[in-house]
């Protein structure tokens, strides 16, 4: 009977999703013996799975429950079968980002502010961030309070699922999608076309994994060359865009951003981003919804499956993803 190690943190109504004919192993947190197990549903927490995994004993496949792996490969040997839980975010980062892209356009940190200093008066600062961010000189009648996102053109690096959940809920709204992945298809530019693809994108959705490669694919070249008042939304990994270049570009008000990940992460106190103008900030949250254990136990349930009746698994990690 296949083993199947499965985090004691995980609820036992989900635990119930994994299939019939398994013998299945609740790990702790902080095992105290050895665990036999062949097939390990890795916790999403990367300190429990670097904990466990001392313990364990003749583990052929580790499932995560993330969709990035970046951390695991860090520790684990690469002779083990190591498979993503590519899906398990898709629908809640592409949430993120669609609200993202909203908030900023409509000015929604600003108009936070001013409902908690209670003064109405304030609206009209709204449009002297409008022409800060824009380069807008001339009359403006009636004054600009917000913007709008329809005509848009949304340059999507990284077209993978989640590139394609955010494509779906950003098209009802009228905008142009540019996709941009690592190798050129049809339909989709490779990433080599990103120097031209930039300056003519109102907004930059990063999607993409963590590795060699994209790490500060996004630097002080990249960002000098967006369109003045462009959005950078970033929901992949803080490393894949230049922290110091950021932040400067922000504080120029060259351009302005939404980020659910940094570099550093977790972001110091007192560290500048905090405090950056032009930017909307939350602290790694867009994966992390009601519905996300019971999408990854969905995929390891399958995964599972797959592995008793010798079938090849999906969304094995070669490389670094």
């Amino acid at each position: 009977m296949l083993k199947v190690g499965v985090p004691e943190a995980v609820d036992p109504e989900l635990r119930r999703l994994l299939p019939a004919g398994i013998a299945l192993e609740v790990i702790p947190a902080w095992p105290q013996r050895e665990f036999e197990v062949e097939f390990w549903i890795v916790p999403p927490l990367q300190k429990q799975a670097e904990q466990a995994w001392p313990w364990l004993r003749g583990v052929r496949v580790a499932q995560a429950v993330l969709a990035g792996v970046d951390g695991l490969l860090r520790f684990l040997p690469r002779d083990l079968i190591l498979c993503d839980a590519r899906g398990a975010h898709s629908i809640s980062t592409a949430e993120w980002v669609l609200t993202a892209i909203l908030a900023s356009l409509k000015f929604l940190p600003f108009y936070s502010d001013l409902q908690r200093t209670g003064l109405w008066s304030r609206r009209r600062e709204a449009e002297t961030h409008y022409r800060a961010l824009h380069g807008v000189s001339g009359p403006l009648y009636p004054h600009v309070l917000v913007e709008e996102l329809s005509g848009k053109r949304v340059l999507i690096i990284g077209y993978g699922a989640i590139g394609r959940a955010v494509e779906d809920r950003l098209l009802p709204f009228g905008v142009e999608i540019v996709r941009v992945a690592r190798s050129a298809r049809d339909g989709v530019f490779g990433v080599e076309s990103l120097s031209e693809l930039l300056p003519d994108a109102d907004i930059l959705v990063l999607i993409v994994p963590s590795t060699s490669e994209t790490t500060g694919m996004i630097g002080a070249k990249e960002l000098a060359s967006m369109k003045q008042g462009a959005l950078l939304v970033n929901a992949a990994r803080g490393t894949v865009v230049d922290a110091d270049a950021l932040l400067g570009a922000l504080q120029g008000g060259r351009i302005r951003a939404a980020l659910d990940v940094t570099d550093p992460e977790p972001l110091p106190e007192g560290h500048a981003l905090w405090r950056a103008p032009n930017l909307l900030l939350t602290p790694h949250v867009a994966g992390s919804t009601p519905m996300f254990m019971s999408r990854a136990m969905r995929i390891a349930s399958a995964q599972i499956v797959r592995w008793m009746r010798g079938e090849p698994l999906e969304n094995v990690v070669t490389g670094e993803y």
